[in-house]
């Protein structure tokens, strides 16, 4: 039988961290189905059906998956208009939301990545769809620079690339500049993120 509650496909120990925040600071009723990486049950035959790539985090509601921590962020914002964490329809804002929500799943990451894991036959900057290490960061910092991305409201897309600025931080790809510790911290002053961090804990 179908119901509201969420079904979230999770191990703390990975970016499913993104989606957990999202839940607490929507507050959606929602139960953890925990996947443990010992024993690859992100591999298994029957998360696999959730899932074909094995990847975590995901999420089930009223019988829809959702995969991809920006396609998570982006459904829990709408599906909960209350927590005023997406511009609603309509609302010119909404589109630097989806741009900034983009930017960190688009170019965001992949940079890093590369700057983390670089490839002996990469192609050069000008081939790389997401741009160059230096373009990113550039832009990152100017996004960041004065406050919030989309003037002083606090929206799911600085959720998204707060998560990921502390994370590539913490691993070395991006350096702790004041302007990103500042902008996580700011991010991170919410109820909602301090309901998810007393429950997993901080991974530092």
């Amino acid at each position: 039988m179908m119901t509201d509650k969420i079904k979230f496909y999770y191990n703390p120990m990975s970016r499913g961290r993104i989606a957990h925040w999202m839940l607490e600071e929507v507050e959606a009723d929602y139960e953890i189905k925990s996947l443990n990486w010992e024993t690859r049950d992100n591999k298994s035959t029957e998360y696999l059906k959730i899932n074909p790539m094995g990847k975590i985090p995901a999420m089930e509601h009223k019988g829809i998956v959702v995969t991809e921590n920006a396609a998570i962020c982006a459904y829990l914002a709408d599906l909960f208009p209350q927590s005023r964490l997406a511009p609603p329809i309509g609302d010119p804002k909404r589109g630097s939301y989806y741009r900034w929500l983009f930017f960190t799943a688009s170019c965001l990451e992949p940079a890093m990545l590369d700057k983390t894991h670089p490839r002996t036959d990469s192609p050069s900057s000008s081939q790389l769809g997401h741009g160059s290490y230096d373009d990113v960061v550039n832009t990152l910092e100017q996004a960041v620079s004065n406050g919030f991305l989309i003037g002083d409201h606090f929206t799911a897309a600085d959720l998204y690339l707060a998560s990921n600025i502390e994370w590539y931080i913490f691993t070395k790809a991006l350096d702790a500049k004041p302007v990103f510790s500042e902008y996580v911290k700011k991010c991170q002053d919410r109820p909602g993120y301090k309901r998810f961090i007393d429950q997993v804990g901080s991974f530092d």
